[in-house]
């Protein structure tokens, strides 16, 4: 299957699973890890709010589960998705996994940590470079955040 069908089909699926997520109070935002042979290995949605924890990012989630998989925390031949540009945090634990490429699909301007408000890929401190694309079905996936937020400062007033 070409790359790019393999990630437009998978961004499919994270998009209806954050969209799971946003209906559990959750921000819709999910991940998961590809192999080298284009095989999950590892998911994650936002679980903060559930769990209350601050490390509760579906990037986070996602790498843990694939480490513990694989049975190894350097992901160079695998592939992130994601349906928002990591953050800072999100971006720092990816570089440090060596993670291969990272999709995202919408870009985040106030706290994105792949180019959006910083880029931790390109920074000369970084020991490993990734390659990072996106943004993938970037309306679709600002459209579904762009809504939820909506939808939640509504019921907050």
């Amino acid at each position: 299957m070409e790359e790019q069908q393999l990630w437009t089909e998978w961004m499919e699926v994270l998009l209806a699973r954050a969209s799971v997520n946003g209906d559990s109070g959750e921000v819709p935002v999910a991940a998961v890890i590809l192999d080298e042979q284009g095989r999950c290995i590892g998911h994650g949605r936002n679980r903060r709010e559930r769990c209350q924890d601050p490390l509760g990012h579906a990037e986070l989630v996602a790498l843990s589960q694939a480490a513990t998989i694989r049975g190894d925390w350097r992901f160079n031949p695998c592939t992130l998705l994601v349906t928002l540009e990591p953050c800072p945090m999100c971006a720092g634990a990816l570089v440090q996994a060596r993670m291969g490429t990272v999709i995202f699909g919408a870009t985040d301007r106030k706290r994105g940590g792949l180019g959006g408000c910083i880029n931790l890929a390109d920074d000369p401190s970084a020991h490993h470079h990734m390659r990072v694309v996106g943004p993938l079905m970037q309306e679709r996936a600002a459209e579904q955040l762009e809504i939820w937020f909506r939808q939640r400062r509504r019921r907050n007033r």
